[in-house]
This record gives C-alpha cells, sequence and structure tokens, in this order.
C-alpha cells in the first residue's frame, strides 16, 4: 500500500476528493473527455483573430471549403475551414499561393482532438497592399545595413565549385549551367532544385542555401529563378530569405526573374545579375578570353624580354668596345710607364741624397782628422808618457827616469837624463 493509500485509510482522515471538479494527481487523473473540453474552453477564451498567411490545398465539399494557411517564412500551417461562403465571395476566386488576411475562430474537435480555424472573412492582399508592405521591409533591412556596399563579399574569380539554387528542370537552370559551361568547361555545379514560387518555397531555399553554404568546397551561390508575376516572386522579397543570405558565409548572386524584376533579394545579394543567363557568365571566367588575354601578356612579356637582352647586349657590346677592355694591356703599360717613372725619380732623388751624404760624411771626416791627435804628430809633435804609469807628461817635474816618446810613426823608449822646469807661460812664450 502507497503513502498515499495509507493516509486515505488512517482512521479519522477526510476522504479525498474527487471528480472533475477537484485537483488533478496521479490518483484523481481527469478524463481525456475533460482534457478535451477544458482545452476547448480555453481556446474559446481567444475569441476571434486576425491572421496573415498563404493558402493551399483548396478543396470543396459542397458548401464547405477545406483550405490549409501556411506561413510562408516557417514550417507553420493550420488547417482552415469555411462554413459561411467567404471564399466563393471573394474576387479574383482565390488560388494556391495566395496571399490572404483572415478573421477566424479557433475551434477544438472533441472527437478526434484536432485544431482549425474557422473563417469569419477572408480578404486578399491586393497588389497595392503588397507593393507598401515590401517598401516597409526594403527601408527596414537598408535602416539595419544589409544593403550596404562595404559588407558585400567579393566573387571568386575562379571558384572551386559553384553553389546553384534554382527551380527544378527549370529554364533558369539550364540558363546557368549553359552560359557557365560555355565560358568554362571544367566548371562544377552543386545543383539543389527547389521550389521557386509557392508557400514551400521560402523553407525550401534557405535550407538549401544553408546546405551549400555549410560546404566548404563551395566558393559562389546563385539563386536562379526565371521571369514571373510579382506574386510569383514574392518568395525572393520574403524577410527570412533575405536575411538569410546576408548571415551567409559565402558569397551569393541573385539571378531572379529579368532585368525589371527587383525582389528586395537582389539589394541584399553580394552581387546582382539581370537574369540566370548574366549570372552564368559572371561566376565564372571566358576560357577563351582569358587564353586570348595570356596569349597577349606572354607576346608583350617576350617583346619586352627581347628588348632588355638587345639592350644590354648593346651595352656589353659597347663596353667591349672600348680601349680599356679591347687591349686591356694598355692600361698596364700606362701604369708601368708610370710607375718606372716615379721609380726613376726615387733613384735620382736617392743617389742626390747620397752624393750630399757623402760630401757631408767627407768634411766632417776632414775636420775630424784635423782635429785628431795623429795629426798633430804628423806634425812633428810627439806625445811623451811615463814609461811606468802610462801617464801622459805635461811637465818635465812630472817625469820619471824612463819615458816613452810616440811619434807620428813609432815609439821610442828613453831614459831622463836631466829635467829643466819651465813655467807654462815660457813656454808660450817661446812658442810665439
Amino acid at each position: 500500500m502507497t503513502a498515499a493509500e495509507q493516509t486515505s485509510a488512517a482512521p479519522g482522515a477526510p476522504a479525498p476528493a474527487t471528480g472533475p471538479g477537484a485537483p488533478m494527481s496521479a490518483e484523481n487523473p481527469w478524463p481525456l473527455r475533460v482534457v478535451s473540453k477544458k482545452i476547448g474552453d480555453w481556446l474559446a477564451r481567444l475569441g476571434e483573430v486576425w491572421t496573415e498567411g498563404q493558402i493551399t490545398e483548396i478543396s470543396h465539399r459542397g458548401r464547405t471549403v477545406y483550405m490549409t494557411l501556411r506561413d510562408p517564412s516557417a514550417e507553420v500551417s493550420m488547417r482552415v475551414v469555411d462554413f459561411n461562403g467567404a471564399v466563393a465571395s471573394c474576387d479574383p476566386p482565390l488560388r494556391d499561393g495566395a496571399q490572404v488576411v483572415i478573421r477566424a475562430q479557433a475551434q477544438w474537435w472533441d472527437k478526434n482532438g484536432t485544431l482549425s480555424l474557422h473563417v469569419r472573412e477572408i480578404r486578399q492582399v491586393g497588389l497595392g497592399e503588397l507593393l507598401a508592405r515590401l517598401e516597409r521591409l526594403k527601408r527596414l533591412l537598408a535602416a539595419e545595413g544589409l544593403f550596404a556596399a562595404e559588407r558585400k563579399k567579393p566573387l571568386p574569380f575562379l571558384p572551386y565549385k559553384i553553389g546553384l539554387i534554382t527551380g527544378r528542370a527549370s529554364d533558369a537552370m539550364r540558363d546557368v549551367l549553359k552560359n557557365a559551361k560555355a565560358r568554362l568547361p571544367s566548371a562544377d555545379f552543386a545543383v539543389r532544385e527547389v521550389a521557386v514560387q509557392g508557400p514551400r518555397a521560402v523553407t525550401e531555399v534557405c535550407a538549401a542555401l544553408a546546405e551549400l553554404d555549410r560546404d566548404p568546397d563551395v566558393e559562389v551561390i546563385v539563386i536562379a529563378r526565371g521571369g514571373g508575376s510579382m506574386e510569383d516572386l514574392l518568395p525572393f522579397s520574403d524577410e527570412t530569405l533575405c536575411r538569410a543570405v546576408a548571415e551567409a558565409v559565402t558569397p551569393v548572386v541573385s539571378a531572379i526573374g529579368h532585368e525589371p524584376d527587383t525582389p528586395i533579394l537582389d539589394y541584399v545579394a553580394d552581387w546582382r545579375a539581370s537574369t540566370p543567363t548574366e549570372a552564368g557568365k559572371k561566376v565564372v571566367p571566358d576560357l577563351a578570353e582569358e587564353q586570348r588575354g595570356l596569349n597577349i601578356s606572354r607576346t608583350r612579356l617576350r617583346q619586352a624580354l627581347n628588348a632588355m637582352l638587345t639592350r644590354e647586349s648593346d651595352a656589353l657590346a659597347a663596353m667591349r668596345a672600348r680601349p680599356v677592355l679591347a687591349r686591356p694591356e694598355t692600361m698596364l703599360e700606362a701604369r708601368a710607364e708610370a710607375v718606372a717613372n716615379l721609380v726613376h725619380r726615387m733613384r735620382g732623388r736617392v743617389d742626390s741624397r747620397l752624393e750630399r751624404s757623402a760630401d757631408d760624411l767627407g768634411h766632417l771626416r776632414a775636420r775630424l782628422r784635423a782635429l785628431s791627435p795623429q795629426s798633430t804628430l804628423d806634425r812633428g809633435y810627439a806625445i811623451v808618457t811615463d814609461a811606468g804609469s802610462g801617464a801622459v807628461l805635461r811637465d818635465a817635474a812630472d817625469a820619471g827616469e824612463a819615458i816613452e816618446v810616440r811619434l807620428a810613426a813609432g815609439t821610442l823608449r828613453a831614459a831622463v837624463v836631466e829635467a829643466a822646469a819651465e813655467t807654462a807661460a815660457e813656454t808660450r812664450e817661446d812658442g810665439q
């Protein structure tokens, strides 16, 4: 027994409340009919609502008309039932893909648990109203900077792979592929065929765009569709699609309709092609034209190279024709002559210097000889020294018993017999 059962079974405890009015719990669940009725009551409080969308899947069963109302910007749809002849009063007649505004009451079917909108009034959105709405949306996106030129990404010169979003087996797809491959046969495409008009167009185009934008090999994405009425091209002015294109990392090319057709996507895309044919020509380079340009550049490069080689060859020939290069020994001869002149001058100066030095030396030698004791001896004088001490005698008193006399040639030994003293003054007088 559970705790709740024990509590309820306890003596004196009040009996738990049961029935539709009692609080629901695991022990007191509401019957499904009660839940369904309460859902219906809650929806009844909502009252009538105005809503907008695209009509699809119209079917008539007598006077009753069954339709599906879809939000073109999201995977949201709801069943719509007309019991009052609102559809029959529409002029022009309502058709699949029509943009409408309806006043309806939400109804809940108890038996099978389905929700539907019961139409009280239905209005088709006219061309003037559509244009006004598109103009308001254009101003809003422009104010947010989605049309700004600085945010637009440049197209790659030679894309590795091109994403193409277009209608199933459409002329637009053939135009893009044909013109692109005519210019560049190796162009590689990743094609996504989607609905390009009607209530599913926005959802499918956005899904294909997101898939291609995630592919690292795809370097540019083309969204292409052929011409059509303004209503047919409405998906390409949808806010959800325009914002998805603005947020894409990969550059996007818009190729919708013909030249006069300008959905809002043209302003948001990184580049606008007036037609799918122009888009095929824009996304890839013209191989033949590039080859011609390459050939012209190669020719100009060859001519410039030849001209440079000719100019440098002429300069080299002119340089080789100079005497210094034609006969390199000329430069050596001129230098050798200069060196010889310098050597000759150097030798002359050295000889002159030696001669002057020899003369000076001769003069010095003559003066030295004139002042030397030998010259005095040569004139008849002698040098007398004491035989014992060898000292030069200048005074007779200093002479010992033996003396030596040095003559100009030879030496005499003599004995002193007598020494006569004589003053220096007398000697000078005798000399005079």
